[in-house]
């Protein structure tokens, strides 16, 4: 029986309900689709950063991380779960919503991609004693699931040591609540009304203070921002809105 205290069903509920849009750029999920090559960049510094000592990490590599395992929390249709394949890793994608993941699995087999995708939480991986992963994915999730603090743990607990958890988020600020919620849902109908709760994004310094408590050692905040010049998104000492957090796991980094 799948376990799915980490998340809100309502939420679940009104991005199942809009699932045949995850691959079109142009569809509900369009914001995500811009903002995708920033976050991939980041993971992908971040995780070679994370496993510089390790010689089998080729960082002139199309694939540098061959071998090692990644775990998608909230994975969606995989609109990060392929890219990560393509990287190298051994990749489980989960997510509450099987709407969603019949879609991921679709466009995977499409791909030629060998993905596992799983309709589970994160505690459900750890009740089944799942084996840890080298990388913990949470991108916009922490703001969705009902308690942050035993979410963020759960994360931790399935990393191996010497692993790398990275979530990316949204701030609790003005400029947040204006974009974020107001215009994104009911301005400019990017996402499902009524899927953000401002009330539950997350500052930075909470964000570190959470992941502190769940054991690991958060790194530098990286904000996410859109270059009106470029019309596109970079990564940014701007916080104000979206940003991403590593934070490893001590412990070796070996294969």
């Amino acid at each position: 029986m799948t376990q799915v205290s980490s998340v809100d069903p309502e939420n679940v509920a009104r991005f199942a309900a809009v699932a045949e849009s995850w691959w079109d750029p142009a569809g509900k999920f369009a914001p995500l689709h811009a903002l995708n090559p920033a976050r991939l960049t980041v993971i992908r510094e971040a995780c070679l950063a994370q496993f510089a000592a390790d010689p089998q990490v080729d960082p002139t590599s199309r694939a540098p991380f061959t071998g090692r395992r990644l775990l998608d929390v909230g994975c969606g249709g995989g609109l990060v779960c392929e890219p990560m394949r393509r990287l190298g890793f051994e990749v489980v994608g989960i997510d509450a919503a099987g709407e969603s993941l019949g879609i991921a699995r679709a466009h995977a087999a499409g791909a030629g991609l060998d993905i596992d995708y799983r309709q589970a939480t994160a505690e459900a991986l750890l009740a089944a004693k799942e084996t840890p992963f080298d990388v913990v994915l949470a991108l916009e999730v922490a703001e969705h699931v009902t308690d942050p603090a035993a979410f963020l743990a759960d994360c931790a607990r399935l990393l191996a040591p010497g692993g790398i958890l990275i979530v990316a988020t949204l701030n609790r600020t003005f400029r947040s609540l204006a974009l974020a919620k107001v215009a994104a849902e009911y301005i400019l109908r990017w996402i499902p009304a009524g899927a953000h709760d401002w009330r539950k994004f997350l500052k930075p310094d909470e964000l570190i203070g959470l992941l502190t408590a769940a054991g690991l050692e958060p790194g530098e905040v990286t904000g996410l921002a859109l270059d009106p010049l470029a019309g596109r998104w970079r990564a940014s000492h701007d916080t104000a809105v979206n940003y991403m957090i590593a934070a490893a796991k001590v412990g070796a980094t070996g294969p």
